[in-house]
């Protein structure tokens, strides 16, 4: 898989599973506004999601403790 461990990617399902409170359809509707990380699509239509770009961005949305 071009040197990326299929590790590396994570399905919706475990992606919401990291996210805990997020639904499969507020994801897709994230995904239509362009804010959940990028995804890839395989040629069998299931989307991944790199588990790097998943951290970045929980990194980007996590807010500084008042």
């Amino acid at each position: 898989m071009n040197g990326m461990d299929s590790e590396d990617l994570l399905t919706v399902s475990e992606v919401l599973a990291e996210l805990r409170d997020v639904s499969r359809r507020t994801f897709y509707r994230w995904r239509e506004l362009g804010i959940v990380p990028a995804c890839i699509r395989l040629p069998n239509g299931s989307l991944r999601v790199r588990r790097a770009d998943l951290r970045a961005w929980l990194d980007d949305h996590s807010e500084e403790a008042a």
